[in-house]
C-alpha cells in the first residue's frame, strides 16, 4: 500500500475515533429524556426506533435523535439494550418486545452497525404483527467482518463471517427489499463492506465506521423518507 494511502487512511481513522469520543462524551452529560423524544410538538411521519451498535448506548445516536425530533419525528430509543454487548438475538427480543409494549405500527428502524443485524433479526423473528415497515441500516456488517476473528471479546467475535447468527441472517433474504443499507466507501471495521443482496444500497462519501452517521446525505435521506407521505419504504 502506498505511503500516501496509509497516511490518508490513518487520518480518516483519527477523525473517526475523535467523533466517537465526542458523541460518547455528549451522551454522558446529556439530560435528554427519552419521553421527550417520543413527543415532538407537531408529530409528523411514522415512528422511528433507533438501534445502536455494539458498545453503544442509545445516547450514542442522540445527534440523529435530536435531528429527527426537531423535524417532528416521534423517536424511540431502547435503554434496555444497555451498551449493546449481549448477543444479537437478545437485542432483537428487546426490540420486538418494545414494539409490542408500545403498540407501535408502521415503524421505521434506523440502525447503526450491529443494530442493523438486530433490526433484521427482529423483522424476521420478533415481528409477527408486521409492525416494522422498513429499516435504514448504517455501516452494518451483514456478512460479518474478517477482523472479528482477532478479538477475544465475545461481543466482537460474534461478527465473524462464520458465526451462526451471521450465516443464518445472510441466508434470510425475504426482508432485504425493505432494508436500505447505507455505508461508507471505506470502513476500517468492515473491510468487506455492507452490501446486502436485494436491499437498496447507498454508498456515502464520508469515510469511517462512525462518521457516516453525520453525513449530510444520510440526514437528507432520513428526512426525505420520514417526512414524505408514503416514502418510508421507497428507494431513494
Amino acid at each position: 500500500m502506498p505511503p500516501s494511502t496509509i497516511a490518508r487512511q490513518t487520518w480518516w481513522r483519527v477523525r473517526d475515533y475523535a467523533a466517537v469520543l465526542g458523541w460518547q462524551a455528549a451522551g454522558i452529560v446529556s439530560r435528554t429524556d427519552p419521553d421527550d423524544l417520543r413527543r415532538p410538538e407537531h408529530p409528523v411521519g411514522p415512528p422511528v426506533v433507533l438501534v445502536p451498535g455494539v458498545y453503544e448506548s442509545w445516547h450514542f445516536l442522540l445527534p440523529l435523535a435530536t435531528l429527527l425530533h426537531e423535524h417532528g419525528v416521534r423517536v424511540h430509543v431502547l435503554p434496555d439494550l444497555g451498551n449493546n454487548r449481549r448477543p444479537v438475538p437478545f437485542g432483537a427480543s428487546v426490540l420486538g418486545r418494545y414494539l409490542t409494549d408500545r403498540d407501535l405500527r408502521d415503524v421505521v428502524l434506523v440502525a447503526h452497525s450491529k443494530g442493523g443485524l438486530i433490526g433484521k433479526l427482529a423483522m424476521l423473528r420478533e415481528d409477527p404483527d408486521g409492525r416494522v415497515d422498513s429499516m435504514i441500516a448504517v455501516n452494518t456488517p451483514f456478512a460479518g467482518s474478517v477482523l472479528a476473528r482477532w478479538f477475544l471479546a465475545p461481543s466482537v467475535r460474534a461478527f465473524r463471517p462464520t458465526d451462526a447468527t451471521i450465516v443464518a441472517l445472510a441466508a434470510e433474504r425475504d426482508v432485504n427489499a425493505r432494508i436500505t443499507s447505507v455505508y461508507s466507501h471505506w470502513d476500517p471495521h468492515i473491510p468487506g463492506g455492507s452490501a446486502l443482496e436485494g436491499a437498496h444500497e447507498i454508498v456515502l462519501d464520508t469515510p469511517g465506521h462512525f462518521r457516516p452517521l453525520a453525513d449530510p446525505r444520510l440526514h437528507a435521506l432520513l428526512l426525505e423518507r420520514l417526512l414524505t407521505p408514503g416514502a418510508a419504504a421507497a428507494p431513494a
